[in-house]
């Protein structure tokens, strides 16, 4: 008889040794807790604390529960060691509480503050470094999902098209594909599957765990009752363009229809994330206005000196705000006062010589975009969210660009996701492209998205990636 980490699919598999060993690492962290905290005096820890074990396991299978609900045991996660230590520090904040209100609200001996404290942070530490080692040895054919694709045409063929880099595909492999009835003959004869051998038998003898339908024709050609069965056994039914933007991070425009739009799961906004959302801002404008303010005063005395004790510091700009409402954009001056005499917007460029020199310097490290904590704690913007463009060029846009508009159903933000995905937009074409990561953001915005979005902003205000 086979064990069950036999039995299981090699990805489904690692995630179990994974969660194991995670198990066992908290254990011990927990032990070197205890004996940090006294010392490692075995009289005074018996007398003062008691018994390790029992803590111990009660502190690692929290913390794994909390890991789990935290999605940190998926083999789908595609946000790499980043990702990782945003859930993981939520995870443990979490785990934490959880911890307290078992003290508090069951007959559970109590850990101490002292022992809690070391515990997580060491806890913490360990996880992101298990994760590390975890992301350097496994191989990566161990954990990507096999993936079927129902579909030999035209539809098909854009997965390998458009994601064909190994990349791309770091969290499947394509195990091939069925051809339908009404498909052009786009797919290569050594990756079609015979549709005569029957959609559950490809599945049982290629291991599937996920069914992408890209069939060029769809009406009355589904087989649904088998696609019913491999539901109920646990094989994902994926629309081709869904599974676009999971694994690309953004929305792909010429695959999906309005009524994929409408009907497809996110592009929530209701009252719980409005209110955590705005929580969140509030906190996070808050802390950086008082962290960043001694060089928020800096940057304004370099820039008033630059301009000879004269003109303006902070430049107010009219942008387009949540549900397009207008609204003055606060940054350090980086350009000339004389930018735009003639009164006609134009976009930033590389090396543009309106740039000032002390604004070349706040524009690469993002300083210039700090008085905006003052917007977001107006609620004119929020921490994440996308760019906040210009009213002229965003009656352009929307006039030249499918479904821009929807970008403005969620407040623009200091940073975003598509800043990070995307360099600097500078025309329409660049516009267009940024938007498939607005409709990204606006369809799956949440707090743990939002945590992560900041955590790779960090990196590129570091190394300057991005800026003009």
């Amino acid at each position: 008889m086979r064990s069950l980490t036999d039995a299981l699919h090699p990805a489904r598999r690692w995630i179990l040794i994974l969660a194991l060993i995670e198990l066992s690492v908290l254990v011990a962290v927990f032990h070197i807790a205890v004996w940090l905290r006294f010392l490692g005096d075995e009289a005074v820890r018996d007398l003062a604390f008691g018994e390790v074990g029992p803590r111990a396991l009660l502190f690692a299978m929290v913390h794994v529960l909390a890991m789990t609900a935290m999605g940190m045991y998926i083999s789908q996660s595609r946000e790499g060691l980043r990702g990782h230590v945003v859930r993981a520090a939520v995870a443990f904040m979490a785990g934490g509480l959880v911890l307290v209100a078992l003290q508090y609200l069951m007959p559970v001996s109590p850990i101490g503050r002292g022992v809690m404290f070391l515990a997580m942070l060491l806890g913490f530490v360990s996880i992101v470094l298990t994760r590390l080692l975890a992301l350097r040895s496994v191989g990566v054919e161990a954990v990507r999902r096999r993936v079927l694709v129902l579909g030999a045409g035209h539809k098909a063929e854009l997965i390998n098209t458009r994601l064909r880099r190994l990349s791309d595909r770091r969290t499947f492999q394509i195990v091939g594909f069925v051809p339908m009835p009404g498909d052009a003959d786009a797919i290569e004869p050594a990756m079609r599957l015979d549709p005569e051998a029957g959609l559950l038998a490809n599945l049982c003898d290629l291991d599937v765990d996920e069914i992408v339908i890209a069939v060029d024709e769809r009406r009355g050609i589904l087989p649904m009752d088998e696609l019913i069965q491999a539901r109920l056994r646990g094989i994902a039914i994926t629309e081709l363009g869904s599974f676009f933007e999971h694994e690309s991070g953004k929305v792909k425009m010429n695959v999906v229809s309005p009524s994929w739009l409408v009907f497809s799961s996110g592009f929530n906004a209701g009252a719980f994330r409005s209110t955590s959302k705005r929580a969140f801002d509030i906190a996070a404008a808050g802390l950086l206005l008082v962290l960043a303010a001694p060089l928020m005063a800096l940057t304004a005395l370099l820039i008033w000196v630059e301009s000879g004790f004269r003109g303006s510091i902070i430049y107010r700009q009219e942008r387009v705000g949540q549900g397009g409402v207008h609204f003055r954009v606060l940054k350090f001056r980086s350009m000339r006062e004389d930018a735009e005499k003639d009164g006609v917007a134009r976009w930033a460029q590389t090396d543009d010589d309106r740039i000032t020199r002390v604004g070349r310097v706040i524009r690469k490290l993002r300083i210039d975009e700090l008085p905006q904590v003052l917007n977001v704690l107006r609620g004119a913007m929020s921490f994440v969210g996308p760019r906040p463009e210009r009213p002229s060029f965003v009656d352009q846009l929307t006039r030249e660009i499918p479904y821009y508009a929807l970008r403005h159903t969620v407040k623009p933000g200091i940073t975003g996701w598509a800043q990070l995905r995307y360099a600097y937009g500078a025309s329409v074409k660049d516009a267009e492209e940024k938007l498939k990561y607005d409709l990204y953001y606006v369809k799956n915005h949440s707090l743990m998205f939002d945590l992560l979005v900041l955590l790779q902003t960090f990196e590129v205000v570091i190394f300057g990636k991005g800026a003009r």
